[in-house]
């Protein structure tokens, strides 16, 4: 499938006549052709016959980015440059969203696009009424190659080009062999659940690269065993694990997208226990379907939309007080997909609730049982999806993968059961449980469920392994696993938060998110501007711009392990506190209670504090700053020693200070 409406060497677009090449990308136009379209187009055409007539090469119009669902106006590649043109015809004005919005396209293709890796790529926001200014041609400190946008009018694009290229130097680039690259994206996941929505598959939004088992291997697999429960009347459960950012939550969505056919009957559902995920999802496809509807010219309204949104995504607890309603009467759907399955509550926990809340007095089954029940009302078929964290439970009351799988060995023999081979690792507690289904007759292992590879972090796919290494206290192995981190994944650290905020504004381009997060136990960061009691609205935080005082952007709200959970920044801000403290006998575990901190003991809340640290480091795509502060001699509750060896254990392991 061509990713453009159309393309053409330079050579034969110069021949075309004006009437044929639109007629070209009229026929590429899904929607219909609105006459402020038809005039963009007939400019930039006639822009582009002015000043590529000296030059050999290849033009695209309207090039697909299809994680991020929009189209590049123009993709120009001439000598070892590939131009990404943004038209904005009739304006005046340079605007900040415009720029922005061109260096987003560039970095995609130089981040995801297989051929475009080592080429000079040259952003050109093209304001076609703005008046003539200076341009200046220069890299980033990135030193990969993409060039800081270029602002000019129609008239200095010409002038653009030739600057350009005598900037760069390097190989032709052969158009041919470009168009023929690989598109390998790693969307975050807000981006993927609005491409997977929108009607893209797993397949164009994901990398297949082959050093992962690629995210469509394993959502075949699952929707294999969707097919076979359907055709054999058969009720079948399956666990999909992966590390930290693997794609877990993605296969998920895939699959509540993919088995959706109203005129059978068949829904899919996608539940999870973590309300702001949710609720920052449901905001995210509502507000691009109805940005998507407004580009097709068709109103609609944003209540409308997340009422359809609702169905697809739910908070499982929901889910659960739906199924309490009528307790003979199956839910609409047969397919059923828990995200951080391993976060569903055990039974002490359901059963406080159930009373405080709800007035059940004698509910006694966890979570999981019962959301196994509710599927089990079916008289046909029906598929539970556990999607499993390891080293994710933060929260008391987490029942862990063990109490699904000894609540079908209980109460549900008959279930079909397929298990990835990794839910046997220790970092899953299920050693002792899965002892107990080796004699169940319907137990199936499929490699294909455990995925290996982060791919939040594209730059590095050994970032989650560095931390496990970092919080196990084992500096020889993290520092063997930095070396091979650090030039693509950069990690530094520092005593000072306002050079952290400096250093991840340096850093961020275009529209790359970037935000402060910390513990929720961090309560003497307030010093230093953090409050972590202070509200904060995630889906503000999230999805909204640079313009906004709530986003993430501002540096002044900050979330903790709670609110980023299963989330993504491009580039994060850790803030430690003295929380969770490094000894050489091993880190050290406090709560702050009234005036003091008090040391955790229970094993169960140190291990919630270790994971909650273990969610903050393996929150950013792109890279990451350290905040240790320095403390304070004259507060007894910032103590220099509550800080001083944590930041010196990462000195030992090679995080550069800045």
């Amino acid at each position: 499938m061509r990713r453009e409406y159309y393309s053409d060497t330079i050579f034969d677009f110069l021949k075309r006549s004006n009437d044929e090449i639109l007629g070209k990308l009229a026929q590429g136009n899904d929607f219909a052709l609105e006459q402020t379209q038809r005039d963009a187009w007939l400019q930039e055409i006639r822009t582009l016959k002015n000043v590529l007539k000296i030059y050999k090469g290849s033009v695209y119009f309207e090039y697909s980015i299809p994680r991020m669902g929009k189209r590049i106006d123009i993709v120009v590649i001439i000598g070892a440059v590939v131009f990404v043109l943004e038209f904005k015809v009739g304006e005046k004005d340079f605007q900040s969203y415009a720029i922005d919005q061109v260096w987003d396209y560039a970095l995609d293709l130089k981040n995801f696009h297989e051929t475009s890796h080592n080429s000079y790529i040259a952003p050109v926001l093209v304001a076609t009424n703005a008046k003539a200014n200076t341009t200046i041609v220069a890299t980033t400190h990135h030193n990969d190659k993409l060039l800081v946008p270029i602002k000019c009018n129609d008239e200095m694009l010409a002038q653009v080009i030739i600057d350009v290229l005598r900037f760069s130097d390097g190989n032709e680039i052969n158009p041919t062999q470009w168009e023929v690259g690989r598109y390998q994206p790693t969307p975050s996941i807000v981006e993927a659940a609005m491409a997977l929505y929108g009607g893209h598959s797993v397949d164009e939004i994901s990398r297949s690269d082959a050093s992962a088992i690629n995210l469509s291997q394993t959502s075949d697999a699952v929707s294999e065993i969707v097919q076979f429960s359907k055709r054999n009347s058969v009720k079948s459960i399956c666990f999909v694990t992966g590390v930290p950012g693997a794609g877990k939550t993605l296969v998920g969505l895939n699959i509540a997208t993919k088995h959706v056919d109203k005129d059978t009957d068949l829904y899919s559902v996608f539940l999870s226990g973590n309300g702001p995920l949710v609720a920052i999802l449901r905001e995210a496809l509502a507000r691009d379907k109805v940005r998507r509807e407004k580009e097709r010219g068709i109103k609609v309204k944003k209540g409308e939309v997340m009422s359809e949104v609702k169905m697809f995504i739910q908070n499982v607890h929901n889910f659960r007080d739906e199924g309490l309603i009528d307790l003979q009467r199956p839910p609409i759907e047969h397919v059923a997909l828990f995200d951080e399955a391993q976060r569903a509550w055990d039974l002490q926990q359901t059963a406080n609730f159930m009373q405080r809340k709800r007035g059940q007095a004698n509910f006694q089954i966890s979570e999981p049982e019962f959301l196994i029940s509710c599927l089990d009302r079916h008289p046909d078929w029906a598929v539970v999806v556990c999607l499993v964290g390891g080293g994710q439970e933060i929260n008391t009351g987490e029942a862990g993968i063990s109490e699904w799988i000894e609540s079908l060995e209980r109460s549900f023999p008959k279930w079909h059961i397929f298990i990835s081979p990794h839910l046997t690792d220790s970092e899953y507690g299920t050693e002792k449980v899965l002892d107990k289904i080796k004699a169940h007759k319907n137990v199936t292992y499929k490699e294909e469920l455990h995925l290996s590879v982060s791919m939040r972090s594209f730059r590095a796919e050994h970032v989650s392994l560095l931390v496990k290494q970092l919080l196990d206290l084992q500096p020889e192995e993290a520092r063997k696993t930095l070396k091979n981190v650090r030039d693509r994944y950069p990690i530094v650290i520092t005593r000072d938060l306002a050079k952290a905020k400096q250093w991840l504004k340096t850093q961020a381009r275009g529209t790359e998110r970037y935000g402060i997060v910390v513990s929720s136990q961090a309560q003497r960061l307030k010093p230093h501007a953090i409050d972590v009691k202070s509200p904060v609205d995630p889906i503000h935080w999230f999805l909204d711009g640079k313009e906004d005082v709530r986003s993430s952007y501002y540096l002044e709200d900050v979330v903790t392990e709670f609110q980023v959970q299963g989330l993504e920044l491009d580039w994060a801000c850790v803030t430690w506190d003295a929380d969770f403290r490094y000894t050489k006998d091993g880190w050290r575990h406090f709560s702050f209670v009234g005036a003091k901190w008090n040391q955790i003991k229970k094993p169960e809340r140190q291990n919630y504090l270790k994971n909650a640290y273990r969610v903050l480091l393996t929150r950013a795509r792109q890279g990451m700053v350290i905040v240790v502060p320095s403390g304070d001699k004259e507060d007894l509750t910032r103590k220099s020693e509550f800080y001083d060896p944590v930041f010196e254990y990462f000195q030992e392991i090679g995080f550069t200070v800045i």
